[in-house]
């Protein structure tokens, strides 16, 4: 047999988390046909992977790309870090399902991490039409999509009204629900600090997550808090499981922001780990940074949010509205996720604008913004950037410890996830100063926190990034570096390998991954990304055959 490549030379870590081993890996038609030692048929080519960890793809369980791929179907951010299979559709957002009646809103929502200048064309309506658009596009890397439960409500509920569903809107949310989930959905996310979710009761979210329940889908959720109210949040998704039926939970961004509750992690693991004991299936994932990153209008308390992004810029023009912004904001006990609290405005930085008056001020934070542009206070200062940006503006924030998350990375619970998405250096997806996560997640653990630092062991790493994440999705044949299983695989020198982007230079690929197959097919080879687009859409009712 000759086969289309042969590994030589490598050292292979299988994504089980088992201890490494020597030996040659043999590819066609896609799929990894044989592993062994020292093969001697002649492939039609070969890559000497010798002083290198060869290891399965990574697979992002908690990806943003659905805001970079109407752009733009290379991911190159993504898959020169290794990722090669991507989960889209998290924190509650989803690009379908759509209705018709209501497709501003998505576009609104869209908008605000769309890039300068840009927009989208929507031209499909169900969930099985968004994947088949995708899939026709063609794409970099595997995807793999949840259905985003503030889609939902824009679409069939009660969009940005803070009230419950009629008995009529519960239905058609729960129809979209199952829509999605017979096209391929792999679960069902929210976004619980994110208008319109955060509106949303623990009930009206287990009235869809028990529709989920029914396909053996999983409950993806960014939770309701992860400061003041983080214990509370923790509790409320392993509620939401316990009570719809999910096959599991997924805690996204496991995090404890606010320098005055950092330790908090021991008890939110203790949580997770007790509800495990009880068959109560939890699990998270994590991103290795000290900041978080979302759009500046999240600042905002969910009161002013009401009625969508149009209605919010109404009200930063009234002053009377706006007095009653800072008194809610400046409230150290809010019952909602206040990240000025949790960060302080010295901690609070701008990562992308989209006019030129603001341009210079992209990597500063507001108490710096504030001083150079000359304003009396900071709420000025940020009220009139969201107005002259039309709240189309993103940010990062200081706000979590090492300690913390270094415990969480430890946890037998917790996965690797970038919450980025595939932007690029150069071209459309190049603009502002992305959070460095979008670049450099799966080399820093690996640089840093293993090789440096030694807070996991390679293979414990690997199993973070690869195997375990494809077991949560029920990926039975990806994931692992075994015979028969599609050939999804990064190369790479643990030596060398880290991250090179950072917060005020973050376009920046990393160090030490020379090669990066996708399906069979080289896509970086030699540090270099081709042309090539042998990515597939992963339907979760194909996943398991």
């Amino acid at each position: 047999m000759v086969y289309d490549i042969v590994i030589k030379n490598g050292t292979v870590i299988d994504g089980t988390g088992e201890q490494r081993y020597t030996a040659d890996i043999a590819i066609s038609e896609g799929k990894i046909v044989k592993i062994d030692r020292q093969m001697k048929e002649k492939p039609l080519e070969i890559i000497d992977a010798s002083d290198h960890i060869v290891c399965p793809g990574f697979i992002d369980i908690h990806s943003h790309s659905d805001m970079a791929l109407p752009f733009g179907n290379r991911l190159e951010s993504t898959i020169h870090q290794g990722i090669t299979t991507t989960v889209i559709g998290n924190c509650g957002f989803s690009l379908a399902p759509v209705n018709e009646d209501r497709i501003d809103l998505i576009k609104k929502e869209f908008e605000i991490h769309s890039p300068p200048g840009e927009s989208i064309d929507i031209t499909w309506r169900t969930f099985a039409e968004y994947l088949d658009t995708i899939e026709h596009a063609k794409i970099s890397s595997n995807i793999a999509s949840l259905v985003g439960f503030g889609a939902i409500r824009i679409a069939g509920g009660p969009a940005y009204d803070d009230r419950p569903p009629t008995d009529s809107e519960k239905e058609m949310m729960r129809y979209y629900v199952t829509e999605a989930m017979e096209a391929g959905a792999f679960g069902m996310s929210t976004g619980l600090i994110y208008p319109p979710q955060v509106y949303a009761t623990t009930g009206e979210i287990v009235a869809l997550a028990e529709v989920v329940a029914e396909y053996k889908g999983l409950y993806f959720s960014h939770i309701r808090g992860e400061g003041e109210t983080v214990l509370e949040a923790v509790k409320e998704v392993i509620e939401i499981v316990e009570r719809s039926g999910c096959v599991g939970g997924q805690i996204a961004h496991h995090k404890v922001a606010g320098r005055h509750l950092w330790g908090l992690s021991k008890q939110t693991l203790h949580l997770i780990h007790e509800a495990n004991k009880r068959g109560i299936s939890v699990t998270c994932d994590q991103y290795p940074y000290d900041r978080g990153s979302t759009s500046l209008i999240s600042l905002l308390p969910p009161w002013v949010h009401v009625g969508g992004v149009n209605e919010l810029l109404c009200r930063l023009r009234s002053p009377e509205a706006c007095e009653k912004i800072r008194a809610a904001m400046e409230n150290t006990k809010s019952d909602w996720e206040n990240i000025r609290v949790e960060a302080g405005w010295d901690n609070i930085f701008i990562a992308s604008v989209k006019t030129e008056k603001w341009k210079d001020i992209e990597g500063l934070n507001l108490s710096e913004i504030t001083k150079l542009k000359g304003y009396s206070d900071t709420y000025a200062a940020l009220f009139e950037l969201l107005l002259d940006e039309n709240a189309e503006v993103t940010m990062t924030m200081k706000s979590m410890g090492d300690e913390d998350i270094e415990r969480i990375m430890k946890s037998e619970y917790v996965m690797v996830g970038t919450d980025g998405g595939g932007v690029a250096p150069e071209g459309v997806l190049s603009h502002g100063k992305p959070h460095p996560r979008h670049y450099g997640t799966y080399p820093r653990i690996l640089g840093r926190y293993v090789r440096k630092k030694g807070i996991l062991t390679l293979e414990n790493a690997i199993y973070k990034m690869s195997g375990f994440p494809a077991k949560r999705l029920g990926l039975t044949d990806r994931g692992n570096l075994q015979e028969g299983n599609w050939a999804d695989i990064v190369i790479f020198n643990p030596e060398t390998i880290l991250d090179n982007a950072t917060y005020l230079e973050p376009h920046q690929f990393p160090t030490g991954i020379p090669h990066v197959i996708v399906n069979g097919t080289i896509v970086v080879k030699e540090g270099i990304q081709g042309e090539e687009l042998p990515g597939m859409v992963l339907r979760k009712s194909n996943s398991l055959h």
